[in-house]
């Protein structure tokens, strides 16, 4: 472990929201949507969350100008979530990124710190204060497609439901996906 990364610790609080998710992959619920070949339900994702490699470039563009580009992608699976997907920061222009303030913790990750991204407010955010589990994504940068165009390979990816949450809806994903009315619990 780099001792170089802020590790938080898990608190009574923090497995408290860690246990209260109902999904956890194992099983779909009955209103997950079906799938089909090249499909798949984010009902299988696991919880916890895990962290994949990504197997194609990611691209993040805002007003024709090129903000990060990256075939060293990660993302995470998470139930009921679209995948969030995560850029190192070498591969990020970061002359573009303001750092604002810490504003969020995600109870498997850590505490986030926003992004300004090319004066667009909100538009990313990193970790800065990690959870052991996912240490690896420290200072990553992740990106809403809701406020920049973001690529998976050549498809230009969608923002997950409700706007809280930074996952990347492509076409191959079947849901409902978590942020939608009533997902709260999920």
């Amino acid at each position: 472990m780099n001792n170089s990364i802020p590790i938080l610790p898990v608190s009574a609080q923090i497995q408290t929201a860690r246990d209260k998710w109902r999904y956890t992959g194992a099983q779909r619920p009955d209103f997950a949507e079906a799938t089909s070949a090249g499909s798949i339900s984010v009902w299988d994702f696991p919880r916890p969350p895990v962290i994949h490699k990504v197997p194609v470039t990611l691209r993040i563009a805002f007003k024709a100008r090129e903000i990060a580009l990256t075939d060293q992608g990660l993302c995470v699976y998470e139930t009921a979530s679209a995948p969030t997907y995560y850029f190192p920061p070498e591969d990020v222009d970061l002359s573009a990124l303001a750092f604002g303030e810490m504003s969020s913790i995600c109870e498997w990750k850590g505490v986030a710190q926003t992004i300004t991204v090319a004066g667009q407010p909100g538009a990313g955010w990193r970790y800065v204060r990690m959870f052991e589990e996912f240490a690896t994504l420290f200072h990553y940068i992740a990106f809403y497609p809701t406020r920049l165009e973001c690529y998976v390979g050549d498809e230009r990816a969608s923002g997950q439901p409700g706007g809280f949450y930074g996952g990347w809806v492509t076409q191959s994903l079947r849901g409902p996906i978590k942020g939608e009315p009533g997902s709260s619990d999920w």
